[in-house]
């Protein structure tokens, strides 16, 4: 089961940095297209970053990552590693990489993207059920009115039954006080007067 989740966090990361990556570098395409001058060309390489130690400052190019504490104990701006989508711990540690903002780590990024997209799936999974009417929602309210059809057949039934045995007794109520010679309607007493 880790492993699935391990592969599942791993594929949503992936998603979810190629398609931020994406719109930073179309973003960025369309407004350098745009300008019809073009501007002086300035050294953007993650080094370059090195020298300010500012984290907004490296993460104004979005290739770069910055490190706040990486082996040598030295912040430092580095070179997003895109091939492996994750820094691996000998450049960084999760928790001390941050990449788009500085008050996000990695380590709460995976998390908080593992959270949304099991969230999302989950969600998604129960609203096919519900449309669909699978698993335990499509049924559930046919099933419950044949059942209270059923309940109420029951009930019907009982009560009849219920009358004909009233019926049967008062039946042979009746038949005894005919026999021993007692009143057989009316109530069996009397006022008394003096």
């Amino acid at each position: 089961m880790s492993n699935k989740s391990g592969s599942l966090v791993n594929w949503l990361l992936l998603t979810w940095v190629s398609f931020t990556l994406a719109a930073c570098f179309l973003g960025q395409h369309i407004v350098e297209s745009a300008d019809p001058v073009d501007p002086p060309k300035v050294d953007l390489s993650c080094e370059s970053f090195n020298a300010s130690q500012s984290c907004e400052q490296c993460l104004k190019n979005v290739t770069c990552m910055w490190c706040n504490a990486p082996v040598a104990n030295v912040s430092k701006c580095m070179l997003y590693p895109v091939q492996t989508i994750l820094p691996s711990t000998n450049q960084c540690a999760l928790s001390s990489a941050r990449w788009g903002v500085c008050w996000l780590n990695f380590e709460a990024l995976i998390i908080s993207m593992s959270v949304i997209g099991g969230v999302l799936i989950i969600g998604i999974t129960l609203c096919f059920c519900k449309c669909c009417g699978c698993c335990c929602f499509g049924n559930s309210v046919s099933r419950y009115a044949r059942e209270e059809e059923r309940m109420g057949r029951d009930r019907q039934e009982r009560s009849v039954r219920q009358d004909e045995r009233k019926k049967e007794r008062q039946q042979r109520n009746d038949d005894i006080r005919r026999k021993y010679g007692l009143r057989t309607s009316g109530p069996s007493y009397e006022r008394l007067e003096s």
